[in-house]
């Protein structure tokens, strides 16, 4: 497991602690063996910053940029046991085909002080793009749960502005303006002109791998925020793409237990009850859905990914001065793991049926 070290004067680490909800960066330096980065760094996430291990952003100043990447995430993962939910989430994204960032645990020192273990988790933004050879688009993201393609908010209130829940990663405040038209379209246009003009601004099969991995990790609030929006400028399509998926695979993001069948078959938001409403939408997800659940969200394909990750991650686990989790920790959590995904898999089968028999009705 690689080693950071985060250097940062002493009046610096006062200013983040004095106000843990402000995102102003401050300069630092970065230690990954024998090399050495100038850095600014800031807390981020919502529910985590109030914990006593804390996650980091860093923006990388000189070089500008470290293996193609301006800006990283450092999750602290504190609620979760296993320190695996988020990178077993992302990569299943990435297995089927959902532009998702890649990550890798790091062991994290600060001032010589040891702050565990870590997720370095890559940042959704332009870098990322030209680091897979993507076409260059604008990214926005959708930052709290109002970001649910819908006129209302969670709290069915009216939104003031039709962008609620999103903001500018990359691009243009133009761009901001598309958005708007997106859900303007969503909520808006009739069934038959929806059926019409949402192919023509959104990759609809690629939407749809996205709900279909949101479906089988269970990620309870994925739907609605938690995700960045991409416009790809090849295609002028929307596609999507998820991030903080510590809240899955049986658990929910406090790290509490969720029943199996606890996220419905279709997910929940505006723009996925739309698409459902034609039966050919509902058949590309039948097939997709279908086809993940036979060749990718298996207990035969995820049991030796997961027992590589945890065997990768028990020599360390005791280092971490923060979580409780032990080997013996590990092992008990592979079985909540495992019947998740065994269950989830036979009650994600059944109902497809149903959902099939209504596209014959």
């Amino acid at each position: 497991m690689l080693k950071y070290e985060i250097l940062i004067n002493p009046k610096w680490l006062r200013k983040l602690d004095s106000d843990i909800w402000n995102d102003e960066l401050v300069p630092a330096v970065l230690k990954r063996g024998k090399d050495r980065f100038s850095i600014k760094i800031a807390y981020r996430g919502n529910v985590i910053r109030d914990k006593k291990k804390k996650s980091y952003r860093i923006v990388f100043q000189k070089p500008y940029k470290v293996n193609e990447a301006h800006e990283i995430h450092l999750n602290a993962e504190f609620s979760d046991v296993s320190l695996s939910r988020n990178k077993l989430s992302l990569d299943f994204f990435d297995r089927i085909g959902v532009i998702s960032p890649h990550s890798q645990h790091v062991l994290l020192y600060v001032n010589g002080y040891n702050k565990g273990i870590y997720l370095e988790i890559e940042s959704f933004d332009q870098y990322l793009l030209e680091k897979r050879n993507l076409p260059d688009g604008a990214i926005i993201y959708a930052t709290n749960n109002r970001a649910n393609f819908s006129l209302l908010t969670k709290k069915k209130e009216i939104k003031k502005r039709l962008d609620q829940g999103y903001t500018l990663k990359y691009g243009k405040k133009e761009d901001m303006v598309d958005v708007q038209k997106l859900i303007a379209m969503i909520n808006a246009l009739s069934n038959e002109d929806f059926e019409k003009e949402i192919p023509k601004i959104l990759d609809i099969e690629k939407y749809l791998r996205w709900v279909s991995a949101a479906v089988c990790v269970q990620n309870y609030d994925g739907f609605i925020h938690n995700y960045a929006l991409y416009k790809n400028g090849q295609t002028g399509l929307y596609e999507i793409s998820p991030w903080d998926y510590d809240g899955t695979w049986g658990r929910n993001l406090h790290g509490r237990k969720l029943d199996y069948d606890y996220v419905p078959l279709t997910g929940y938001n505006t723009l996925s009850a739309r698409l459902f409403h034609y039966p050919h939408f509902r058949n590309l997800y039948n097939e997709i859905l279908s086809n993940i659940l036979e060749n990718d969200f298996t207990l035969e394909i995820q049991k030796p990914i997961i027992n590589d990750l945890f065997n990768a991650l028990k020599p360390y686990i005791s280092l971490d001065p923060y979580i409780s989790t032990t080997a013996a920790t590990l092992e008990q959590e592979k079985k909540v793991f495992f019947n998740f995904i065994k269950k989830r898999n036979a009650f994600l089968k059944e109902e497809l049926t149903s959902f099939i028999k209504v596209n014959s009705i």
